[in-house]
C-alpha cells in the first residue's frame, strides 16, 4: 500500500471543525467494542482527547517528512510500552479510528480515502511496534524510583531528587513521564534538571498549579522514601555537539529552567569552555527559586554569567522586564547557540525576535510543544509552559505532552 497524503490531508481538513465531537466518538467506539482497554486509561478523558487530536494533526501533516515521522511514531512505540499496549491493541484502535474517519468525514469519505487512511495507519501501527519491540530488549517500559530529597523552595515550587531503582540513560535536556500512586495511570511530563551523575538520581523541578492532579501531589504530599514511576526519557532540546563550541544563550522562565540547568551542567563537566549566558527570570524574585545553586555553579565556571530577570516588580534592584525584551538589550546572539525554555508565549516571542535578528533557527533549541501540530506552521515548546513543565487539568496549559495516541 502506497501512501496518499493529499487525500488524508483534505479528508482531515474536513474533520477538524468537528475535531471535538469526533474524538470523544473515537473513544466511545473504542471502549464500546474493546472494553478491556478503557482501564488502561485514566479516570478523567478531557486532557486525553486533547493529547490524541494534537498527536493526530501532527501525524496527519508530517506525513510528507517520513523521516520525522518515523522518528516521532518510533517515540510513540516505545513511550506506549508504560501503558502496556500490546501489538494486538493497535488493531482495536484502527477499527475505532476509522469508524470515526468514516463518520464525521461526510462527502470526502470515498473508497480512495479509506484507503489513503488503512495504508496511512497500517504503516504507523508497523512503526509504533516494531520500535516497541525493539525498545523491549534493552529498555525497561518503566522505573520504580524513590524520592530520595523534596524541597519546598516557595510555597509551590519543589525541587524533587529520584533514584531510580535501576539505571536510566538520559540525555541532558530530556524529559521523563511521571505517575504517583495517588493518581494511578495518570502521567504527567517533567524536564530532568540535571546532567547524569554517577549516583544515577534525577531532580525534577515541580510546580504545583491549581488543579494539577500530579504537581499537587508531588508538592505537597510527597515525602522522602515514596515511590513514583517514572517513563522512559523522550526529548529533543539537546546539548550543541560541536567542535569548536559556539557561545550558548539560554532563556529559562519559573520552572522552564530545569532542562536549560541540565545542559549548562553537561557542558561544563564536559570540560568544554564556551561563554554561557543563562537568563533566567520570573514575576518576583522570590520566584527566582533555584538562583542560590545557580550562583555557586558560575562562581565554579568562570565562562558562565548568570542574569536574573524580574518581569512583576517595578521595586526589584536588577534587570526587570519580560524576558524576549531582555535578550535583545544585549548584543546580537546570532554567532550563539541557544536554547529556550519557559511559557509557550514567551518562547515563540523569544524565538521570533532572535530570528529576526539574524539567530539561524538550526541554532534555536526547543521541543515541540502542547499546541504542535493544530496547523502545519505552529511549532511551540512542549518543555515548560506557564512557569515550567507540569500538569494542569487542561492541554493549553503547560507540561502536557501531545505524544500519546491512543493513550
Amino acid at each position: 500500500m502506497s501512501l496518499n497524503p493529499r487525500l488524508i490531508k483534505e479528508s482531515f481538513s474536513a474533520i477538524e471543525p468537528v475535531m471535538g465531537r469526533a474524538v470523544a466518538y473515537f473513544y466511545g467506539r473504542l471502549f464500546a467494542e474493546s472494553p478491556q482497554l478503557r482501564c488502561m486509561f485514566p479516570p478523567a478523558m478531557d486532557l486525553q482527547r486533547d493529547r490524541l487530536f494534537a498527536a493526530l494533526t501532527r501525524i496527519v501533516w508530517s506525513l510528507d517528512s517520513p523521516d520525522s515521522l518515523g522518528s516521532y511514531l518510533g517515540q510513540l512505540g516505545r513511550d506506549h510500552r508504560k501503558y502496556g499496549v500490546l501489538a494486538e491493541h493497535h488493531t482495536a484502535v484502527g477499527n475505532a479510528l476509522m469508524a470515526t474517519i468514516r463518520r464525521f468525514c461526510g462527502d470526502a469519505w470515498t473508497t480512495e480515502v479509506e484507503a489513503a487512511w488503512v495504508a496511512a495507519y497500517t504503516t504507523a501501527a508497523n512503526i509504533m511496534i516494531e520500535a516497541a519491540e525493539a525498545d523491549a530488549g534493552v529498555s525497561p517500559a518503566w522505573w520504580l524510583a524513590e524520592v530520595v530529597d523534596h524541597e519546598l523552595r516557595t510555597p509551590d515550587i519543589a525541587v524533587i531528587t529520584l533514584r531510580p531503582g535501576t539505571p536510566m540513560t538520559f540525555v541532558p535536556g530530556q524529559y521523563v513521564d511521571v505517575q504517583v500512586a495517588r493518581w494511578p495511570r495518570v502521567w504527567r511530563s517533567y524536564s530532568i534538571a540535571n546532567a547524569p551523575r554517577p549516583d544515577n538520581t534525577i531532580r525534577l523541578h515541580v510546580r504545583a498549579v491549581r488543579g494539577g492532579w500530579v504537581s499537587t501531589a508531588l508538592v505537597s504530599h510527597t515525602r522522602i522514601g515514596d515511590t513514583v514511576l517514572l517513563g522512559p526519557p523522550v526529548g529533543t532540546m539537546t546539548p550543541p555537539r560541536q567542535d569548536p563550541p559556539r557561545d550558548i544563550l539560554c532563556v529559562a522562565g519559573g520552572t522552564g529552567l530545569a532542562p536549560v540547568k541540565a545542559i549548562v551542567e553537561h557542558v561544563i563537566a564536559s570540560g568544554l569552555r564556551p561563554n554561557i549566558h543563562l537568563l533566567y527570570g520570573a514575576r518576583t524574585a522570590a520566584e527566582l527559586y533555584d538562583l542560590q545553586d545557580l550562583i555557586r555553579m558560575e562562581a565554579g565556571y568562570p565562562w558562565l554569567r548568570i542574569l536574573p530577570v524580574v518581569s512583576g516588580d517595578p521595586a526589584y534592584d536588577g534587570i526587570r522586564g519580560p524576558l524576549p525584551d531582555v535578550v535583545r538589550r544585549f548584543h546580537s546572539w546570532a554567532d550563539h547557540e541557544v536554547y529556550v525554555c519557559g511559557p509557550p508565549a514567551m518562547v515563540e516571542e523569544t524565538v521570533r525576535r532572535l530570528q529576526h535578528d539574524g539567530v539561524p533557527p538550526a541554532r534555536v533549541h526547543r521541543d515541540p510543544g502542547p499546541a504542535e501540530g493544530r496547523a502545519p506552521s505552529l511549532r511551540q515548546p512542549d518543555t515548560a509552559g506557564g512557569y515550567g513543565r507540569t500538569d494542569r487539568p487542561n492541554p493549553a496549559e503547560p507540561g502536557e505532552h501531545p505524544h500519546n495516541v491512543a493513550r
